[in-house]
Formats: C-alpha cells, sequence, structure tokens
C-alpha cells in the first residue's frame, strides 16, 4: 500500500513558488503515478492543512551532455496546491 510519503516526494523552493505564497498556494514534487485526489489526501495528512485545489503538470526531462555523452534528465511531476484561507504550511516560509 502507498503511504502519503510515497505521494509527496519534497516541496519545491524556487522563485516561482515564493511568488505564489501571498496566493496561498505551494509546490510539491510528487510521484508520477499520483492523481489529483491521492496527492490532496497525502497533504492533508502530512501537513494538517484544508486543501482547496490541486493542479498538476509533468515536467519534461532536458537533454544534457557531459563530455561526449548525451542524457536525458527524468520527467517528474509537479503540483500546485492551494490551501484554505487561514492554513499555512510553516516549512515553505523558511
Amino acid at each position: 500500500m502507498k503511504t502519503s510519503y510515497d505521494t509527496i516526494k519534497n516541496i519545491l523552493r524556487t522563485e516561482k513558488g515564493s511568488e505564489l505564497l501571498p496566493e496561498n498556494k505551494y509546490l510539491f514534487h510528487v510521484a508520477m503515478d499520483a492523481n489529483k485526489v491521492e496527492i490532496k489526501q497525502a497533504i492533508e495528512e502530512i501537513y494538517n492543512v484544508k486543501v482547496v485545489k490541486v493542479n498538476t503538470s509533468i515536467m519534461q526531462g532536458k537533454w544534457k551532455r557531459l563530455r561526449f555523452k548525451e542524457g536525458k534528465t527524468p520527467e517528474w511531476k509537479k503540483a500546485v496546491v492551494t490551501l484554505k484561507e487561514g492554513n499555512s504550511i510553516e516549512s515553505a516560509k523558511t
């Protein structure tokens, strides 16, 4: 059985994520096979907050080159989670 910690890999701290904080939105790196309902349940269980909306997108891998070898970074899934007014995640603000 998949746990909440298998669904949510980590919280993303990026410049775009910092701009979304006043709107009460947070960015998460999530499992590729996770759907919006599973993401919502996992966030509510881990952080004890009320989730209003979840938007997901798959970030495409990029082609990279190291000396004479080319390779591609893996694809990953990003979730933008909107919390109910008055809720917040403290670890994202520091």
